[in-house]
């Protein structure tokens, strides 16, 4: 199913013609600091990503192996992109319309904010 997303005041916008049916959310300390909250996500080939408005993205260098992506206008979260994977991870509160997609596994619980309790009845890995 084809998925396009864009930033707050629109300038990113992102699609791609494939994606993966579920994602997950991440409750590591650094995700939630940069969303507010957790980060859910879909993992999107890299190949397979189109995003235009790549000059309006500011990059966050996490870590040796990770960039963040925000909108330099509005700073709206959009990616996560490991550096050394064919994959980028796009924040599904970004998706416009419908999506037919769902969380499959909550990640870094062991980290998640003491504020509210995981439910859900999905995988929960602690790292």
């Amino acid at each position: 199913m084809p998925v396009q997303g864009s930033c707050l005041c629109g300038a990113i916008t992102f699609s791609a013609d494939q994606s993966p049916t579920t994602g997950n959310a991440c409750h590591c300390t650094s995700c939630r600091k940069q969303s507010g909250h957790f980060f859910a996500s879909i993992d999107i080939p890299k190949d397979a990503l189109r995003i235009t408005g790549t000059d309006q993205i500011t990059w966050y260098h996490a870590s040796e192996k990770a960039r963040r992506g925000f909108c330099k206008t509005c700073g709206s979260t959009l990616f996560w992109d490991p550096l050394f994977q064919d994959w980028t991870a796009v924040a599904m509160g970004a998706l416009d319309g419908e999506t037919q997609l769902s969380l499959s596994m909550h990640i870094f619980t062991g980290e998640k904010g003491d504020y509210y309790e995981l439910t859900d009845g999905i995988t929960q890995n602690p790292t």
